[in-house]
């Protein structure tokens, strides 16, 4: 791609075609596999290795010529100054945790430039853990996971560097803030399980090799005891340990455990949502010779559990794809037998929080929030939300009435509101409501009738009296998988400052997440993938045929996952969008073997090694179905160099495939971020610099940057 052409399609005055360099131009060294006879052509299969003498100067040169061109975008640095005055503004709370006299919050508080976790005692808050006291000129520190001892006593977290999600294992004695000596390496997924005494906890550790295809395989369930040595720390559970609980590389083990409960669970878990769930006694468990009794294997589709006293509650989705809730005895477990105390309706269940007062349910009706509570006699209530919106989280004490709920809305900013006995709800005041004045904009939400004629549900954001005239800039995202909803109402926040110029903002629930459950997953799934992205084809189809937008004006994106979406619908109707934006995106598919979060998510894409999964991964390869002579839209990539879920070879391979392939002479851009991963754990700093970039790319492109 010459400089030039990209200057001219970004309408950045041809003066300044000197000061950007270009592009580089991707070494090509074929490598071809054969699959069930079939032959691949990789053109740049060195790209996989990290090692290669070629690849960081590769990556370095992509983004120096992707940095000059953005930098010299209209709007940019107007964008970048609008968005961190509405980020700055912004107290984000992203989790709670009720234990004894104690309120824990992870908060990233307004102005702040990365999270803080904060305890909450006598009616004051006092910082726990600070990550950016740890921050150098080069490298930033985040906190990654936390979970504080019943009586809240103890807590123990996890830190990494740089947004690698490579966590090391700390604890702290809460009253004095004193961090204990032991460290634990390798607990990324750690998911630690306290004794209802805070002697110790269950945690789970990865044993291979970082940024290696076999990193998340073979995990095992481990057990420490506050003040011993961790690396004498007994292994509960791993795979062939015990022959009656055979498992397969892929899944990890966790032993979880409830207050006053005198069982222990046992979970196997992979990428799927489904579970397979043993118990066994909690005494049995800790000695390391428990004779775990199978509750429920993935086939009964059991995909959350709350274990009280001697029950059992387990929400299947097996034949009832909305969930119903069943119970039975955690000594002697039996699905068949076990009684059913919910019922499936049209809402979807999605998660259980055990109080004093009952269960709490958080549920989902096609995107938005629902709450229920079945207290002790089995009498099941809603508990009514003050507006329509995503409830992100429920969070119960066992021994204390109540729960606490985070919601937020598309224009309502997110909060920490108490649920109290009698089923109302109050803001804690917990997260301090922002600044930001909304009134000036609306939201909408509409359907768009896919193919099949399936209506696929979609929000916009956009300012008041906008006219529909086919000439507004549009941002359409999507993701649509794992069973996930990814794009329910959250706050708009930075998102305005692309509102400001005149863009509609919008989120695409297409098929393959989770908005309507398990069905709405599996017609986005395997063999069922294509409706994914065709679902975010008609949504901009029915845009545009309602004036909203055309496809001058239409820019798509998505992020990991969502890679997928974006290039394959880049790819189906070059023709429909002027731009697409794909964020740490999953590209070649295909060559999910060479990654470390790679073997795991062979459940939800298919096997290379069965001709089945192969025919699926295939269909889904954007980065191999580029085609030569295309005229492409506008395409910018992210990736970051430390990303341990999207290896950053996926973007680096669909940025070069594209940048040969294209004839319409319109940029494709690899940005690249050199200390962040995936996103989480990256700064406030980082996030606001990328939707900077993010929002410039798409109004020269939309023709919004006038």
């Amino acid at each position: 791609m010459k400089a030039v052409g990209v200057l001219l399609a970004l309408t950045v005055s041809a003066t300044f075609a000197a000061d950007i360099p270009p592009a580089p131009v991707a070494r090509v060294a074929p490598v071809t596999d054969t699959y069930f006879g079939e032959a691949i052509v990789d053109r740049y299969r060195w790209m996989e290795n990290d090692k290669d003498p070629d690849w960081l100067p590769f990556l370095k040169q992509q983004n120096a010529h992707a940095r000059a061109v953005l930098d010299m975008l209209p709007k940019r640095d107007e964008l970048l100054k609008r968005i961190q005055q509405l980020s700055g503004d912004i107290a984000a709370t992203s989790r709670v945790q009720k234990a004894g006299a104690r309120l824990f919050f992870q908060q990233r508080p307004a102005g702040s430039n990365n999270y803080k976790l904060f305890v909450r005692e006598n009616g004051k808050d006092r910082v726990l853990v600070d990550p950016t006291t740890l921050d150098t000129k080069t490298s930033h520190t985040s906190l990654d996971w936390w979970q504080a001892s019943p009586d809240g006593s103890k807590l123990v977290y996890g830190l990494s560097q740089d947004g690698s999600e490579d966590s090391v294992l700390h604890i702290m004695d809460v009253r004095s803030g004193t961090v204990l000596k032991e460290r634990i390496a390798d607990t990324q997924a750690a998911n630690p399980n306290w004794l209802d005494d805070g002697s110790g906890f269950f945690y789970t550790q990865l044993t291979g090799k970082v940024n290696t295809p076999e990193r998340f395989l073979d995990a095992q369930a481990r057990f420490h005891k506050i003040g011993s040595d961790p690396a004498k720390d007994p292994v509960l559970m791993k795979r062939g340990l015990d022959a009656a609980v055979a498992y397969e590389k892929i899944q990890m083990p966790f032993i979880g455990v409830a207050p006053h409960a005198q069982s222990a669970v046992l979970i196997l878990a992979d990428v799927r949502q489904e579970k397979r769930i043993y118990t066994a006694p909690l005494k049995e468990a800790l000695s390391g010779k428990a004779k775990w009794k199978l509750a429920a294997d993935f086939e009964d589709e059991v995909t959350e559990l709350d274990l009280h006293g001697d029950d059992l509650y387990l929400l299947s989705n097996k034949g009832h794809p909305r969930g119903r809730l069943l119970k039975t005895s955690a000594r002697s477990p039996s699905l068949s037998s076990a009684k059913e105390v919910v019922a499936e309706s049209a809402i979807v269940l999605q998660g259980l929080a055990r109080a004093k007062d009952g269960l709490y349910i958080r549920a989902m009706d096609g995107g938005l929030g629902r709450l229920r509570r079945l207290d002790a006699d089995g009498k099941l209530a809603d508990i009514a939300l003050p507006f329509d919106g995503t409830l992100g989280s429920v969070e119960a004490d066992p021994d204390a009435p109540g729960a606490l709920v985070i919601l937020s809305g598309w224009l309502q900013p997110s909060g920490v509101w108490s649920v109290a006995t009698d089923g109302k709800l109050a803001d804690t005041g917990i997260t301090p409501k922002p600044t930001i004045d909304v009134s000036a904009y609306t939201t909408e939400r509409r359907y768009a009738t896919a193919k099949d004629g399936t209506k696929i549900p979609y929000s916009l954001i956009y300012k008041k009296g906008l006219k529909m005239d086919g000439s507004n800039p549009a941002f359409i995202s999507a993701y649509g998988s794992y069973g996930a909803a990814a794009y329910t109402p959250s706050f708009a926040g930075k998102t305005l400052a692309l509102v400001d110029q005149g863009a509609i903002v919008g989120y695409a629930n297409v098929r393959g997440g989770g908005e309507f459950g398990r069905e709405w997953h599996r017609a986005g799934q395997l063999e069922n993938k294509p409706n994914t992205w065709r679902d975010l084809i008609a949504v901009c189809e029915d845009m545009q045929a309602k004036g909203y937008t055309s496809p001058a004006h239409q820019a798509i994106g998505g992020r990991s996952a969502g890679g997928i979406t974006m290039g394959r619908a880049l790819e189906e109707r070059p023709d429909l969008f002027a731009a697409v934006v794909s964020g740490v995106g999953w590209h070649n598919p295909l060559r999910y073997v060479a990654e470390q979060n790679g073997y795991g998510e062979e459940p939800e894409w298919g096997a290379i090694a069965d001709p089945a999964g192969f025919k699926a991964l295939k269909s889904i390869d954007s980065y191999q179905q580029v085609v030569d002579g295309v005229k492409y839209p506008a395409v910018l990539l992210t990736t970051g160099v430390t990303d341990p879920r999207v290896a950053p070879f996926h973007p680096a391979k669909m940025a070069a495939r594209l940048q040969a392939a294209t004839a319409s002479g319109k940029p494709v851009l690899l940005r690249v971020d050199f200390d962040a991963g995936h996103g989480m754990g990256s700064t406030r700093a980082q996030q606001d610099a990328e939707a900077a970039d993010t929002y410039a790319f798409i109004l020269s492109q939309t023709g919004g940057a006038k």
